[in-house]
């Protein structure tokens, strides 16, 4: 168990690192940060919601800087096509050969901005390489680096030309993060930042020890009571009255997949060895349930006339469903010097 605990503190301690030097110039979102982190241990991808501005693009970036990996940003527009993101075929004619042109896919750290302003089939493109870590062209398969994040934006202010994200896609999403304006404090420290002279920035872990971190991130003990906890709270979703939250149903039309039951473990999981610990606890499934379930909701008609988000729902669920009242740090001692 000493071994194990030790583990954890260390990948605490390699991302408080992370942190660090993504504060140097990040002000603020520490929300967002913090679950930034929780989706590239748990390898999880984020869905994020904020209006223009508030540094969702510098944060990958100056990720991307702090980890030594690669990073690209795409910008969804109407008229792009699969190929702009993926790549294509491309013919020489001095040599009558076709050489491959790798899209902006094939990075560590992918940020796809205003990912609903892009059709369909580049969003069936991008499905791909999310659950599958690969991109098919001219029917070759290609592995993409590893690790490998995506972190797509929307803008809920401007709705004109934009395409509803299919629900599969949303889905793969492993959290959809809600990123608000700063504070006064905080826009003054931004203005006086980004006015002044550029802050550096060291890189303090590799993208191989990433993969070792998340490897062990793997092995954290989440408690079969909090696995249980998730199951019932994406059951909850699909059949509320089974529940015994009736006042729930008229809002949803579908609920949460078995993806949310799989997201709430490991993002319970990642966000644990965050805080030092190789074993969940309840807090830790509480904290992050709110961004695993949030996206996975189909409100109903009723729901959006009256003003009732998924946030709300979200809540009264897990008011009537309370989380194992278990530390469960005997539990997780005891698994793991079975």
């Amino acid at each position: 168990m000493i071994e194990r605990q030790t583990g954890g503190t260390d990948v605490s301690r390699q991302m408080e690192q992370v942190l660090y030097e993504v504060k140097k110039v990040v002000v603020g979102q520490d929300h967002f940060l913090e679950r930034v982190l929780v989706a590239i241990l748990a390898q999880g991808h984020l869905l994020v919601e904020g209006v223009p501005g508030l540094a969702k693009t510098l944060t990958v970036k100056t990720l991307a800087r702090t980890l030594r990996g690669s990073f690209k940003r795409i910008q969804f527009t109407p008229d792009l096509v699969p190929a702009d993101l993926v790549g294509t075929r491309i013919y020489n004619q001095k040599t009558g050969e076709f050489s491959t042109s790798f899209g902006p896919v094939f990075t560590h750290l992918l940020l796809a901005d205003e990912i609903n302003r892009a059709p369909a089939k580049v969003q069936s493109a991008l499905l791909e390489v999310m659950q599958e870590y690969q991109v098919t062209i001219a029917g070759e398969t290609h592995k993409v680096p590893q690790p490998f994040l995506v972190m797509a934006t929307q803008n809920p202010i401007e709705t004109e030309g934009t395409y509803p994200l299919p629900e599969a896609q949303v889905d793969r999403f492993m959290m959809k993060i809600m990123v608000g304006y700063p504070t006064e404090e905080e826009e003054f420290v931004i203005a006086n930042r980004v006015t002044g002279p550029a802050a550096s920035v060291s890189a303090v872990t590799s993208m191989e020890h990433l993969a070792e971190l998340q490897r062990e991130c793997r092995n954290g003990y989440v408690d079969p009571s909090l696995i249980q906890y998730a199951v019932r709270l994406v059951s909850a979703t699909r059949e509320p009255e089974r529940h015994g939250v009736r006042d729930v149903a008229p809002y949803l039309t579908y609920g949460a997949s078995p993806r949310a039951t799989i997201g709430l473990v490991e993002c319970a999981r990642a966000l644990a060895f965050l805080r030092g610990r190789n074993y969940a606890l309840p807090e830790d499934m509480v904290d992050i349930a709110p961004d695993v379930l949030r996206h996975r909701l189909s409100l109903s008609y009723q729901a959006l006339s009256e003003g009732i988000n998924a946030d709300m729902l979200i809540q009264r669920i897990m008011k009537h469903l309370p989380a194992p009242e278990h530390a469960l740090e005997s539990h997780a001692r005891y698994d793991n010097n079975a």
